[in-house]
C-alpha cells in the first residue's frame, strides 16, 4: 500500500502523528480508523491499508500521543494493563478535538472526495460514537464500543448516519449497555444497531483470540455497504 504518517495540528496547539493509506486510484472519501487500545499498532495499520484498497482515504490518527506518543501494544495482559491505563487517563473533550483536527487534516489531503466518515473498534468505537456527535463526521461506524453507555449525554447531537456493530458475547460490555444504548438512539431516523450471535468482544481482530473470520466478514460488509451509502 501507498501509506505514510503525518503530523496534525491539535486544537490546543500541540502535534500528534497519524498513519495515512491511500487507495489504488490516489482518491477517494476519507475515512478515521480510530485505534483499541493497543495503539495504531501493525493490526490497525493492516485495517487502514484494508479500507484503502475498498477505495477509501484511510487515516489513523494516534489518540495516546500526549502520554504515549506512538505506542504500540501487544495483545497480552501486560498491553492490555498498559491500554486501559492509557484510556483511563484521555481527557475525551480533548480527543473530541483532535478528531475534528484529524477530519480537517484528511479532507486537506490531495485525493480526498470532501466527505469523511470514521470507523473505531473497542476504545475506538467509543470514540467513533464521539466523532459522530463532536468530530464533524459525515458517518460513523462503531465495532464493540466500550463505554459508549457513559456518553449518551451526545446521543442527541449525532445527526449523521451510524452503525453500531456489538458482540452477543461481549465479556466486557453487558446487554443492558447495549440495551441503554439503543434506547437512547431509538429516535434517530439512520441509526443500526447489530448484535452478532455466538461472538465474543473483540472480533473483528485477527490478533485476538476472540477473531472469527465468518463474523467479522459479515460485518464489514455491513460496514462497507453502510459507508458507500452515506460517503457516496
Amino acid at each position: 500500500m501507498n501509506s505514510k504518517w503525518i503530523p496534525v495540528t491539535s486544537a490546543d496547539g500541540g502535534q500528534f502523528d497519524a498513519y495515512v493509506s491511500y487507495p489504488p486510484t490516489g482518491h477517494g472519501p476519507g475515512l478515521i480508523i480510530i485505534q483499541e487500545i493497543f495503539g495504531v499498532n501493525e493490526h490497525i495499520r493492516a485495517v487502514a491499508d484494508q479500507y484503502a484498497a475498498d477505495g477509501f482515504l484511510a487515516i489513523a490518527p494516534d489518540i495516546f500521543w500526549r502520554d504515549a506518543k506512538r505506542i504500540e501494544l501487544k495483545y497480552d495482559a501486560e498491553g492490555f494493563k498498559q491500554g486501559l491505563d492509557l484510556m483511563g487517563g484521555l481527557n475525551i473533550p480533548l480527543v473530541a478535538g483532535d478528531l475534528r483536527s484529524t477530519v480537517e487534516a484528511v479532507k486537506r489531503l490531495d485525493g480526498c472526495t470532501g466527505r469523511v466518515g470514521s470507523v473505531g473498534f473497542c476504545m475506538g468505537g467509543m470514540l467513533s460514537f464521539v466523532a459522530a456527535a463532536r468530530a464533524g463526521v459525515d458517518t460513523a461506524v462503531c465495532y464493540y464500543g466500550g463505554g459508549i453507555d457513559k456518553q449518551l449525554d451526545l446521543a442527541k447531537a449525532i445527526r449523521c448516519p451510524i452503525l453500531l456493530h456489538f458482540a452477543e458475547e461481549d465479556s466486557y460490555i453487558p446487554s443492558a449497555s447495549v440495551k441503554q444504548i439503543t434506547r437512547a438512539l431509538a429516535g434517530h431516523p439512520a441509526a443500526r444497531i447489530i448484535t452478532h450471535p455466538g461472538v465474543d468482544h473483540g472480533f473483528n481482530c485477527w490478533r485476538r483470540p476472540a477473531w472469527n473470520q465468518n463474523t467479522a466478514a459479515r460485518a464489514r460488509g455491513q460496514t462497507l455497504v453502510h459507508l458507500a451509502e452515506s460517503l457516496g
